[in-house]
């Protein structure tokens, strides 16, 4: 159960740095929704640090 639910913490890790390189690559990206996304991301990261 462990290995399924650090799976899906990498899965979300990923989206985010998807939707992060998607918001940059706009012409006018949003600072706010980018700070937002990596703080998201950088949370994700720590808790799958807390579970490997």
């Amino acid at each position: 159960m462990a290995s399924a639910h650090l799976e899906a913490l990498n899965a979300r890790h990923a989206l985010l740095d998807g939707k992060i390189a998607a918001e940059m690559s706009r012409p006018v990206p949003d600072s706010a929704t980018i700070g937002q996304l990596k703080r998201q991301k950088l949370k994700v990261k720590e808790e799958i640090q807390r579970g490997a």
